[in-house]
């Protein structure tokens, strides 16, 4: 069974984090000849307005510790931000905040976080800002921004950014529904994106309604803004919503999420407490078929750390909306 394979990278995880916290950007990058992990912004336990983090923390793997990393340079709490790694660095991307009056905003920063120093850059800013984005990392200079919400509504647009010259430019368009809160990965040139919530034509609770959609982009040899769409089958089960996704050369793994849309406080759109998912999914596109697995139930993630002591998933929220500090190993039983 391909499963096998991401049962063996799974090993004992690192400390908890200093602090509950949910919807946090992951990432994980190598410095100085050491391996870190980082974790950023998100929600803590109040989930209000208030509660919205603009630091995070730092750990190095192997060590018993997390340090206490600064905030970004404009100092607002965001969500729905994204982190990526690229050129020996952790990049920072876009993400939302959210005003005492509830309103919420788009935001174009782009950071580069220095590990060693602890120290932001920041870099070129997002044409349109997006967050609740899929960021993916091509050839370890192209990031890929795949659709995503800006400020009032989804946007259909890959934008590319690229780390040698920090400039942006525009990719071939995402052909799918254009949606948010999407999950995706990347695998020697081929990226794989998931479901995702789109904007629904019915006013009130019911404006959003969640895709099924799996779209398969193959970037161009030469020329990095061409990419070749194709669909593929949906995944067994309802589509999800802030799942987390990695891939191993042509296999790709998403973990949690929830089958209940939800706002950033783990309540539905439609009034009902939303519960994450624990069943992980794997599709192999070789053979293009998926597979499901028993996994962590978490939601609200944005990506995986994959490090060599594993893959772990990094705080998150789960069952009750009860918000963790934990860092848990992606452990895989398969199903089917």
């Amino acid at each position: 069974m391909p499963l096998l394979l991401l049962i063996a990278l799974a090993a004992a995880p690192p400390p908890p984090l200093p602090e509950p916290v949910t919807n946090n950007v992951v990432a994980v990058v190598e410095a100085a000849g050491r391996e870190y992990i980082v974790s950023l912004l998100g929600l803590g336990p109040g989930k209000t307005w208030r509660d919205l983090r603009a630091g995070g923390y730092l750990h190095e793997v192997g060590t018993d510790a997390w340090l206490r990393l600064p905030e970004v340079p404009d100092g607002h709490g965001r969500l729905a931000a994204a982190a990526v790694t690229a050129a020996g660095h952790v990049l920072i991307v876009g993400g939302y905040t959210v005003a005492e009056d509830g309103s919420e905003s788009s935001t174009p920063y782009v950071y580069r976080l220095d590990v060693i120093n602890q120290s932001y850059e920041r870099l070129a800013d997002i044409p349109t800002p997006v967050d609740d984005t899929v960021a993916l990392v091509h050839l370890n200079r192209y990031v890929y921004l795949v659709s995503g919400w800006h400020d009032a509504g989804n946007v259909p647009l890959v934008q590319l950014y690229d780390v040698v010259e920090n400039a942006w430019r525009q990719a071939t368009p995402f052909p799918g529904t254009p949606v948010f809160g999407h999950a995706g990965a990347i695998a020697d040139g081929q990226m794989l994106v998931c479901d995702g919530v789109r904007a629904a034509r019915e006013p009130g609770p019911g404006k959003y309604a969640s895709s099924n959609e799996c779209w398969v982009g193959t970037i161009d040899d030469t020329t990095p803004e061409q990419i070749g769409w194709t669909r593929v089958s949906s995944h067994p089960g309802l589509p999800r919503y802030r799942m987390a996704a990695l891939a191993y050369r042509n296999r790709f793994l998403f973990v949690g999420g929830s089958a209940n849309r939800y706002n950033y406080d783990g309540i539905g759109y439609d009034g009902r407490p939303s519960e994450p998912e624990s069943n992980a999914l794997m599709f192999d596109l070789q053979h293009q078929r998926w597979y499901v697995a028993n996994g962590p139930a978490v939601m609200d993630l944005r990506a995986l750390a994959v490090s060599a002591n594993g893959i772990h998933v990094v705080g998150g929220m789960r069952a009750a909306q009860t918000m963790s500090s934990t860092v848990v190993p992606v452990e895989l039983k398969a199903n089917q």
